[in-house]
């Protein structure tokens, strides 16, 4: 069932990037990377997907700027995002914001394989 659903990864870390599509991949995801929320809003994913995984912090438009760009076209995909400090106040801001949830690294592949799966209902 996993090969129905196309997920898109974005983190402007190249190697982490990487490894979470080949690990999406292997589970029969149709997985693609983008390397910023600009390079993805630019090559059209946001018409093309059934969950986004994201970073909080990146250059040019953060996770959370780019969930509200989305909810203000009228997306409803889910949209896990996925910070590397745990700031005070940001899980209850992604919230607010329309994240489908806040996963803080370091994180175990299982954590975000159960996210996802509740975020595409299967």
């Amino acid at each position: 069932m996993s090969g129905e659903f196309i997920i898109s990864v974005l983190d402007d870390d190249e190697s982490f990037r990487i490894a979470i599509v080949g690990l999406l991949r292997s589970l029969g995801y149709e997985a693609h990377g983008y390397a910023s929320a600009v390079e993805f809003i630019g090559r059209g994913g946001e018409g093309s997907c059934d969950c986004i995984i994201t970073d909080f912090e990146m250059p040019g438009m953060s996770g959370l700027d780019l969930i509200r760009l989305l909810k203000a076209g009228g997306s409803t995909v889910p949209v896990i995002v996925i910070s590397g400090c745990a700031e005070p106040g940001l899980e209850a801001r992604a919230a607010a914001d329309g994240a489908f949830c806040l996963l803080t690294k370091p994180f175990e592949a299982d954590a975000l394989i159960g996210l996802l799966e509740a975020a595409l209902k299967i």
